[in-house]
């Protein structure tokens, strides 16, 4: 793991040198504004300094919330009860990551935060001994239960070309019986797919992780971070931005933007915000740039506590939605947002975090799982009529959280069905009522009242989190620099960028780099996708794998 990452600093100082025609690529007095302050902006704010040469004074980043981040958060405390809507998970070939993250130092500045994160999973591997839990029982290794018909279409799939499959769904090209599989169970959960999502988006899946079906069953090759990936990637990356003198506005909510298309190219020469309830316009000069991230995963969360349910909430206060469906009146090359945001019942799901002052919980799933915090990763309960998973991150998962206080977190795919142990819907539920259907799985009856008692399980419900999957077509997605525009680029989760796959840390970072040298004219390249599936190895590799040999 060293060798590799020495290897991907050499190869970032190449790229990192500014080519001699700097002059030319930006003015001197440009400015550059990005809309959103989640990773796909920061990202883009590191590029424009490294690997643009641009002053970070030069950098605004506006936000409608009071933080940035986005969707890789981390908050609260042990005393209030923390909370993590998610957990991304991090690969070996995220390379557009690791580029970026290897010119982040790590909070303390031992060393870059690339090397951390290799160096901590070398520590700790991901090998789980219970990916799956029946009745209250590990499978080790399970099985994966593919039938020659579910083979033979997983292939047809993986060579298919993805517009033969148009806005088809997965369900449109398995019987009902692949979705019983483990295969499908442990896919769908590492994933969080639907039968109802994208075949498209299921077969780059297929493709973008063909080199970890071997262990696919143990979660092998799963990397994650020291601490949740807020405290771990997030706080040093907004540190460098702003020992770079990056601006930073929060709570300033981008409503519009203003175009002239009068031209043979149409340019942005204005944005609309709002912040302390007044109406702001930035003005947008020819040699400036605009980045904007559309949409937001995890827009218009709502957080329960121990005794109330995550309410139903479907207003974007972010307005990222609001934002996209705006501008791209009337544009095609905007791409088409309603194909993402008008679906909440196909991409709404509920997860929850529990902050545990009482070691009980963690011991007894240590023993029945056979593994230690941090190194099994997500324990799916595959009876569970919620579809409920668990993982048990390392402790501490925050920074500052007490020796004598642990963290998990869960999640549920389908919210809508009554719990196996409560009787009621995971969306109607409460956190004590989550935490209650989640010990019941795990059979854990004796000592449930003192857990229950020692325990702050928090909801959140979470209406969009995968839209992004959502069967779309050609051009629902628009191109990072769309066709005809000077100053702006399309970043974020639900810009095309083929090959690569959505739900991940590396799909906002690459269209970040994609948009930076694009807009800049600079000659570089963003790595290219990592593509398994052209090594036979990996191939055979992959189908002995499925076919049980």
């Amino acid at each position: 793991m060293k060798r590799n990452i020495e290897v991907q600093n050499s190869n970032n100082t190449s790229r990192h040198a500014l080519p001699a025609k700097v002059d030319s690529y930006h003015a001197e007095d440009a400015r550059y504004y990005l809309v959103g302050g989640g990773i796909a902006s920061l990202a883009a704010a590191a590029f424009l300094i490294r690997d643009g040469h641009v002053r970070g004074c030069a950098i605004t980043i506006l936000e409608a919330l009071d933080k940035p981040g986005g969707s890789l958060d981390g908050s609260g405390s042990a005393e209030s009860g923390y909370v993590v809507r998610g957990g991304r998970m991090l690969e070996s070939k995220y390379l557009c990551t690791y580029d970026l993250f290897a010119s982040i130092p790590t909070l303390d500045g031992s060393e870059s935060v690339t090397q951390e994160i290799f160096e901590w999973n070398e520590t700790i591997s991901t090998s789980s001994r219970s990916r799956l839990v029946r009745n209250g029982k590990r499978e080790d290794t399970p099985a994966y239960g593919l039938d020659e018909h579910d083979l033979l279409t997983l292939g047809r799939l993986s060579i298919e070309p993805e517009v033969m499959l148009g806005n088809s769904r997965i369900s449109d090209h398995f019987d009902a019986s692949f979705f019983e599989t483990n295969f499908w169970l442990m896919w769908c959960t590492t994933f969080a797919f639907q039968p109802w999502h994208s075949a498209v988006e299921f077969r780059r899946y297929l493709l973008r992780f063909a080199h970890m079906s071997s262990g696919f069953n143990q979660l092998h090759g799963i990397m994650r971070t020291v601490y949740n990936q807020y405290d771990s990637m997030i706080r040093p990356l907004r540190r460098w931005l702003d020992d770079h003198g990056v601006v930073f506005r929060p709570n300033t909510q981008v409503t519009d933007l203003l175009f002239d298309e009068s031209g043979a190219e149409n340019r942005v020469h204005g944005i609309v915000c709002e912040s302390a309830n007044q109406r702001l316009e930035i003005p947008v000069a020819a040699a400036d740039k605009v980045i904007v991230t559309l949409g937001s995963m995890t827009a218009s969360s709502s957080l329960g506590s121990m005794d109330q349910p995550a309410p139903s909430n479907t207003v974007d206060s972010t307005g990222a939605w609001r934002l996209w469906k705006t501008i791209a009146a009337g544009r095609p090359e905007f791409g088409h947002p309603s194909v993402f945001a008008d679906h909440i019942d196909e991409s709404k799901w509920l997860s929850f975090t529990v902050t545990l002052r009482d070691p009980t919980m963690f011991q007894l799933i240590r023993d029945m799982t056979g593994n230690v915090p941090g190194e099994g990763g997500l324990i799916t309960f595959a009876d569970s009529s919620w579809l409920a998973s668990i993982v048990l991150p390392h402790q501490p998962h925050f920074i500052g959280q007490p020796t004598d206080v642990q963290v998990l977190w869960g999640y549920g795919l389908r919210v809508d069905q009554p719990g196996d142990f409560v009787g009621k819907s995971m969306s109607a539920c409460t956190g004590r009522e989550i935490l209650t259907e989640i010990l019941g799985h795990l059979r854990i009856e004796a000592e449930a009242s003192g857990i229950l008692e020692h325990a702050n399980c928090i909801p959140c419900l979470m209406p969009f989190i995968t839209s992004q999957f959502l069967p779309r077509s050609k051009g629902d997605r628009p191109d990072v620099v769309p066709d005809g525009w000077q100053n702006l680029a399309l970043t974020g989760q639900f810009c095309e960028l083929p090959d690569d796959v959505v739900f991940t840390v590396e799909y906002s970072v690459r269209s970040a780099q994609n948009a930076v040298y694009a807009l800049l004219g600079l000659d570089l390249a963003a790595p290219d996708v990592y593509k398994g599936q052209h090594d036979p190895r990996i191939v055979y590799k992959a189908f002995s794998t499925l076919c049980g040999h």
